[in-house]
């Protein structure tokens, strides 16, 4: 039996969202309770405008410990040009992405809605499945 390659058959599709406006330490408490290493965020009407990343949140207990200042806004910490991948790609070109960008989850938009997430594990068990010892 043949299993699917493709990324809407992996991907996360109960995804934990941000908005822009939410406080930055609340966000960073929501990746940490959720285990998450980022989370997409989405505008008032759903479409994606960011993504906030672990990576993200260190930059704010950085400035905290230099500055003695934690906070601000998810929007001020957020990577504003996120990448995606859409539900029909290759898990395969998708594995291809991960290394060569280096990111650890893209969001996956469909007709330009957020639909799912995938991350490196999501695509390793794909593989593993598909490409069993």
């Amino acid at each position: 039996m043949s299993r699917s390659m493709l990324v809407k058959d992996h991907m996360v599709t109960n995804v934990i969202t941000l908005d822009p406006d939410m406080e930055i330490l609340r966000a960073t408490q929501l990746l940490i309770r959720h285990d998450i290493s980022g989370a997409p965020v989405l505008d008032k009407h759903g479409r994606l405008i960011g993504v906030l990343t672990e990576r993200d949140c260190m930059r704010v207990t950085l400035q905290a410990g230099y500055h003695g200042t934690p906070g601000g806004q998810v929007r001020d910490y957020m990577n504003s040009t996120p990448v995606s991948v859409g539900p029909e790609d290759s898990i395969l070109e998708v594995a291809e992405k991960f290394i060569n960008e280096g990111y650890r989850r893209y969001p996956v938009l469909d007709g330009g809605r957020l639909v799912g997430v995938i991350s490196r594990r999501e695509v390793i068990r794909a593989m593993g499945l598909h490409y069993p010892t």
